[in-house]
């Protein structure tokens, strides 16, 4: 039986330092490290300009922008497609709906950035970025990265949620159970000796499952 070679590419994964690069967008050139400091980053590829799905989902980002900007958070998107291309296309869809895109989008027509990133994954398609996600921190590190296939589009509530959390565990260092959303209980780290056990076994401020398995509200 013949076996067929697959090229196993490296892609950044959860905890990576996100990789530098330079790309011209259509807000100008950028130097990612030096992009939106302090604040979070959220990267988001698409496969192609004037496209049905992916007009849907840009729109979807730049309508619901405000919430981003409430979160301390920049977009950046990104297709393999040329700057003229991504005007013609920003121009075209507040022309006809009247929401604008008023975020950068990447111009990467020589597929450096699709590829440091892994959004082109040549099983899906050699020529067009899969929808990819780099949810990526205010100190450039990625966080939480969702991929998508060329033919579904993403879940913007699930996006926000999903910073939302990111964001709420690391200010009051909790974790998120199923389901989450803003306003319920979080999960309190579990006791890491018996002492701790037993102040948890004792604690009649949370809701315990049991001791390993605990939940609470935040106060803010």
């Amino acid at each position: 039986m013949e076996v067929t070679e697959q090229k196993i590419t490296t892609i950044p994964r959860i905890g990576d330092m996100a990789p530098d690069f330079e790309a011209m967008t259509t807000k100008g050139k950028i130097k990612f490290s030096e992009f939106a400091k302090d604040k979070w980053i959220v990267m988001f590829s698409h496969p192609a300009d004037f496209t049905p799905v992916c007009t849907t989902e840009m729109s979807g980002f730049a309508i619901r922008k405000n919430e981003f900007d409430e979160l301390s958070t920049e977009l950046v998107g990104l297709s393999i497609d040329s700057i003229h291309s991504h005007l013609g296309w920003v121009n075209n869809v507040r022309k006809h709906t009247g929401v604008y895109f008023d975020f950068p989008i990447i111009a990467d027509i020589d597929m450096k950035v699709s590829k440091l990133y892994g959004m082109l994954q040549p099983n899906e398609s050699e020529t067009a970025a899969v929808r990819a996600v780099f949810f990526i921190d205010p100190k450039k590190k990625i966080r939480l990265i969702m991929y998508y296939p060329l033919n579904i589009g993403r879940n913007m509530d699930e996006i926000l949620r999903s910073l939302e959390a990111l964001q709420i565990s690391d200010k009051h260092k909790v974790a998120m159970p199923l389901d989450w959303k803003k306003g319920d209980k979080v999960i309190i780290p579990p006791p890491k000796t018996l002492a701790e056990m037993d102040a948890r076994i004792n604690d009649d401020t949370c809701e315990k499952v049991d001791f390993y398995l605990a939940k609470k509200e935040l106060s803010n």
